[in-house]
This record gives C-alpha cells, structure tokens and sequence, in this order.
C-alpha cells in the first residue's frame, strides 16, 4: 500500500470510529511513568512471525536527534514511575534561589514543605539547602572573623541566628515528612508488586483456557483495566514487570488471530485514540509555551505507551513516525527556549564578575584610616548583596564563579584585617592612658579639697575625650568605671550646693497643696480648654520653684496626674506626650548642673538613631515579601510597625528640639 492511501485509510478509519472511544487531552495533564522505547522488547520465547509491535524494529543506525529527546522523556517518566506524587514537580516554579537572602530562604522552604507533596519537592529542597547553607557559612567566617579581630579567641567563639533556627525546623519537618512517606511508599510498592505479578500469571494462562472467546476477550480487558489502576511499584522492578505485561498482551492479541473481529475492533478503537494524542501533539507543536508543551507531551508518551495497545500493522509506522515529528518540532522550541536562557545566564555571568572585580580593586587600593575602611566594608556588604542578586550563571561555570567570588572576598577580608590588627596596636596604647586617668579620677573622688580637685576632674574629662579608641571589648567597661568615679565626686559636690533651703521647703508644701487640688480638678468637655488649665496648672507648678533633693519625687507624682487629665480629655498622644515632655524638661533644667539635661540629650539621640534603625530593618523585611498581596498579615503587620515606629520618631526629634531650644 503506498504512503498516501495509507494515510487516507488512517483518516477514513479514525472517523468511522465510534464516539465512545474516543478521549478528551487537556493542557493540565501530567506525567507518571514509562520506560522503554516505542518499539518494544520481548524477551526470546517470542517466535518473530507471531510479533505484533507499536513500531518497526529498529535497525542499528545511529540514533537520531528526536530518538534522543523520547528516550530523555521516558527517563523522565521512569523516574516518576515508583512514587506518582513525582509528577507534581513539573508543576512547581523553580525560583532564583541563589538571588535570595537566608531569610528569604528559610520561608521558600516553608512554603514547600507546607503546602506541596513532599516527593516533589527534593530538587527544590535540594536547591534551597545548597544556597542556604553557603551563604549561612559565608556569613558565620565573617562573624568568626570580627570575632577574632576583637580579641577573641577562636575555641571560643560560637554564632546562631534565629533565621538559622527557623530554617531548620522547616527542614526537620521536610525530612521527617520524607521518612514517613517513603516508609509507607514502601509497603504499597511491594503488594502493588505483588498484585501485577499475578495480573502477569493470569495474562499467561488466558491462551489456554478452554472457554468461550467472548468471556476470555472480557476477562482480558479486565486485566488490562487491573493493570491500569494497580499503584506504582519498585522502580527497579518497573522495566521488567512492564516488558513481560506487554509481552502476554502481543502474545493474546496474536491467540485473536482465530477470531479478527475481536482483535481488529481493539486495534481500532486504539488507532483512534493515538490518532487524538498526535492531533494534541501537533497542536502542542504550535504552543508559545515551550516548557508547558513540553511537559504535557510526556502525559501524552505516557498514555501512548502505558495506557493503548497496538493497531494494524499496516498504520504502525505512520503513526510512530507523525508522533516523532511533533516531538520534535516541540523540542526543538523547548532547545530555543534553553538558548534563550543561556543569554540570560551569561549576561549575568557578566554582571557576577563585574562585581567580582569591583572587589578585587578594593582589596588592592591602599587605605591607612578608619573611616575610609569603614566605607570600604559598607561598599563590599552592597556589593555582596548585588552578586547574590544577580541570578544563575552558566553551571559549568557556577562553582568556579563562587569560588573566584570567595577568594575575592577573602583577600579583601585578610587586608582589612591586617590593618585593623595593628590599629589594635593603637588602641591597647590608649588603653593604658586611660586606665591611668580612671586610676587618677579614683584616687581623687572621696577628695575634700573641691577647689584643688574640681579643676583636676575636669582635665582628665577633657583629655578622655582626646585620646583614641580602645578595644571594643573594653570600651564599655572602662567608660562605666570612669564616669562612675566622676559622677561620684560631681554629687558629692552638688550634694552639698543643694542642701535644702528655707525656700525650697516652702515650694514643696506649695506643691504638695496644689497636687492636692489637681486631684479634685473638674475639666471642661471642650478639649483645647481642658488643654488649656492644664497648661495653667503646670506653669503654675513651674513658678513655685525647685524642692530638695530628696522631695524631688513630688514631681513624679505630679507628672502622673497630669497623665491622668490629659487621658482623660483623649488628647492625641504626641501633643500630650510634648506637654508633658515640657514639664519634664523644667525639673531637669539647672543653671549650675547641666550634667542631667545632657544625658537627656544623649539618651533622646540614642533613641532617635534606634528608631531609625528598626524603621529600616522593617522597611528591609518587606523586601522578602515582592511575590506576597498586600492583604498579607505578615506584610500588614509590617506596615503597622513602620507607621508606628515613624509617629514615634517624629516626637523623639520634637523632643530633642525642646532641648536644643534651652541651650
């Protein structure tokens, strides 16, 4: 018969088909598993004039492009063929792990293990624990480092983060949802094992049985249909079981020969289906979506093998060879869309060793001061960030790239660390000098001589503040150790300046009195009038006077009192935080000892630069959230912290400006 009437009879015959053969394919399908080529092998008890196979036989010429690109998708089903949750990894994005920070990481990992079927997640998993544990160890020889360049020792040192504490919970419950799958997996492989073998045994013994041909046709299909939904089994008992499967089927479709009808019904309704599956192919050849395309034609290699038997020999070759053709012009889009990538991963190769270089100038160019090292360290951290950011390079060259970044890296580190190692040489100097001048302010502090001494204290504050940086490790220790011992001299001083006198007696029992009236205080309903007395009654309670020292807690009280008014007239919380501020400002205010309204000024700076630190961690945290709605919790609750944290800030710098107002 020549091609074209082949071709018309394939046409003719799957339009005669009848309807309820026929199959609906739908983009969403995915792969489960298969093994071998088309043509199938059986083993050497088939006598070759009775072989009934899908394809001709396959010569010994060499094995074409598209022969290749079957075989890598039957390996692909064949490695779904033990465990059928497999499949779902096809399903799952694949993101650019290697751009994430820990962070990031940690709530991927989450992600997966909560919400996808755990043997689908490996590659993921995989991926995800390579790049974390990288950059983790990164992370910890810089902090091994620092360490040790503040003088620790290197036995003692020890680091943990609370990322790191997420991350590994998220992969304890990864590995031991993997246990208890595989550990059930197991026994289902066996008895589904077990229950194929014997659909094996009954396909055997059907040529022999002696009975009618129409109930021996049926109990076929029902074994075929027991095939079908028998679970997965051991993956190295897959080809086997499978090739024997077919080989009892050929060897009943050639015992069909004494009854064609039968025999040639099957072979139709089977034509017809594969006919639909190339229809579906070729559709799928014109698909934009390479990958997508490409992951539905294994569902469609799966079916053809797995779920069809044979049709007449004389459409076999045909079909095979239409078949082959849209797998092809589908991988051949897919091998384009590869190339495609491939032009990615090399621009960001590009980008990598850009940064890369970037970093080795650093290392070269020469710096002998603290600030411009300071720089230096802030534009390697930025630089960091942007190599981690830049995406997947090529893999052939991924772990040369990594490791070229490392030593980059490194080598930067062993130059900061050698300058910083004889900067220390400095700063043990300037440690000795203040440990003199604590030793001094010691020696000095129980003094009677206020006239000799206050002008010594006052000398060695000022050259405290001349001399360089000590040691981390002792800056705040001895800084304590100093300001006590002149904060101690300084009180005695002032101890005895503030001796109570008959006026601050008498300002106290003023207060005392007017603390008692704001008890009984009746407010108005109308807010700002509220707001006015109270403003009254504490410039009033201003114009009475300082107390003694050890009556100052008149002043807490009254502070509380008039926390309690402005509560009561619900006056906004920054307005009432300044007018309360106000009052606090008027009893730290002192002529003669400025010492308490500078700490106030120190603390109100503190609190301002620590603000502004958690407003930019919070606003950093919102960068792990690009692919999370806006209604998220976790991303509204963000936000909230942030308006919060900046309403905070905005009184802080009031604050500090009411200071700034009394110098």
């Amino acid at each position: 018969m020549s091609d074209t009437n082949k071709s018309q009879k394939v046409e003719e015959t799957a339009k005669n088909s009848s309807k309820e053969n026929s199959i609906e394919l739908n983009e969403n399908q995915s792969v489960e598993a298969t093994s071998t080529d088309e043509a199938e092998t059986l083993d050497e008890s088939t006598e070759p004039d009775n072989t009934i196979t899908d394809t001709p036989v396959e010569s010994s010429e060499p094995v074409e492009e598209h022969d290749e690109v079957i075989n890598e998708i039957e390996e692909s089903n064949a490695e779904d063929a033990e465990d059928e949750g497999n499949k779902d990894r096809h399903k799952i994005e694949v993101k650019e792990y290697d751009s994430m920070s820990l962070e990031a990481l940690a709530i991927e990992l989450e992600k997966l293990v909560k919400n996808e079927k755990v043997q689908a997640i490996k590659q993921h998993v995989d991926s995800i624990n390579a790049e974390f544990k990288t950059k983790f160890q990164a992370l910890v020889d810089e902090k091994k480092e620092d360490f040790i360049n503040d003088g620790g020792n290197e036995i003692d040192f020890y680091y943990s983060s609370p990322v790191q504490k997420r991350y590994k919970n998220a992969y304890r419950e990864y590995r031991k949802k993997v246990n208890e799958h595989y550990q059930n997996l197991e026994k289902n492989l066996k008895q589904n094992l077990t229950d194929k073998l014997e659909i094996i045994e009954e396909l055997k013994s059907l040529i022999n049985v002696e009975e009618n041909i129409n109930t021996t046709y049926k109990h076929f299909k029902e074994l075929q249909e027991r095939w079908r939904n028998t679970g997965p089994i051991p993956r190295d008992k897959y080809n086997n079981a499978w090739n024997s499967y077919h080989h009892h089927v050929e060897r009943f479709y050639d015992f069909l020969n004494i009854n064609r009808e039968l025999r040639d019904l099957d072979f139709k309704h089977n034509l017809e289906k594969k006919l639909l599956i190339i229809e579906r192919a070729e559709t799928l050849a014109k698909d934009d979506d390479a990958m997508r395309a490409f992951r539905e034609l294994q569902e469609l290699h799966k079916m053809w093998k797995e779920e069809l038997g044979p049709v007449a020999r004389e459409y076999r070759e045909e079909i095979w060879e239409r078949f082959k053709a849209a797998t092809k012009t589908i991988n051949d889009k897919r091998q384009v869309y590869y190339k495609e990538i491939d032009k990615v991963y090399e621009k960001n190769l590009e980008k990598k060793e850009e940064i890369i270089a970037n970093i080795e100038n650093f290392a070269t160019e020469g710096t002998n001061s603290h600030g411009a090292w300071q720089k230096k360290i802030k534009a390697i951290e930025e630089l960091r960030e942007a190599f981690f950011s830049a995406g997947k390079v090529p893999i052939k060259v991924n772990e040369a790239t990594w490791a070229k970044f490392k030593e980059a890296v490194r080598s930067f580190n062993r130059k900061k660390n050698a300058f910083y190692k004889n900067l220390k040489k400095d700063q043990y100097k300037n440690l000795e000098l203040k440990l003199d001048l604590i030793k001094i302010a010691e020696d000095n502090k129980d003094s009677e001589d206020f006239e000799t001494v206050t002008p010594l204290m006052k000398k060695i504050q000022s050259d405290w503040k001349k001399i360089g940086h000590v040691p981390r490790k002792d800056s705040d220790k001895i800084w304590k150790q100093f300001k006590a011992a002149c904060n101690y001299y300084f009180d005695r001083i002032h101890s005895k300046r503030n001796a109570a006198s008959k006026e601050q007696i008498e300002a106290y029992t003023k207060k005392n009195e007017l603390l008692n009236t704001l008890k009984d205080l009746k407010l108005p309903k109308d807010k700002e009038k509220g707001v006015e007395i109270i403003k009254a009654q504490i410039s009033e309670w201003q114009t009475l006077g300082r107390v003694p020292n050890d009556k100052r807690y008149i002043d807490g009280k009254f502070q509380k009192t008039i926390d309690g008014l402005l509560t009561n007239l619900k006056v906004d919380k920054a307005e009432a935080e300044m007018i309360k501020y106000q009052n606090k400002l008027d009893t730290l205010s002192n002529p003669d000892d400025t010492r308490n309204l500078d700490n106030e000024r120190n603390f109100i700076r503190k609190k301002i630069d620590e603000v502004k630190g958690q407003i930019n961690q919070l606003e950093n945290n919102l960068q792990f959230f690009t692919n999370v709605d806006e209604d998220n919790p976790l991303v509204k609750e963000v936000h909230t912290n942030i308006k919060k944290h900046r309403e905070a800030l905005d009184v802080w710098k009031a604050k500090l400006s009411k200071i700034k107002e009394l110098y």
